[in-house]
């Protein structure tokens, strides 16, 4: 069994009013310093099975195109295999993957 984690963050350049109203709150009830709040989301998916390079390349594709919004968020993937049996080629523990801008400038040298 892995654990998949995807966490969709919006681009640095988007305007987060959420995580402006959360900094604005944090400041009222006493906490100082506080420079920047950004709020994202996140998806946690279990997968009974191994995660090999082909699974791999579809859970980035479901995280680019499904679970985030390629033109104002980003998103980084992490998988969690010491569940169970490692993949082959894979070490125990947490592999984090490539965040989104990683994976869509590795795809424009295949179109």
């Amino acid at each position: 069994m892995a654990r998949v984690v995807v966490d969709v963050m919006l681009k640095p350049e988007i305007l987060d009013p959420q995580g402006r109203a959360v900094q604005g709150a944090l400041g009222r009830i006493g906490l100082t310093g506080v420079v920047d709040v950004r709020q994202g989301k996140q998806f946690v998916i279990d997968i009974d099975g191994e995660i090999d390079d082909d699974v791999l390349a579809q859970l980035h594709e479901i995280a680019a195109n499904l679970l985030c919004n390629p033109v104002i968020e980003n998103y980084e993937m992490s998988v969690d295999v010491t569940g169970g049996a490692t993949p082959a080629g894979e070490h125990q523990g947490t592999f984090v993957g490539a965040s989104s801008d990683a994976v869509a400038h590795a795809n424009e040298g295949q179109q």
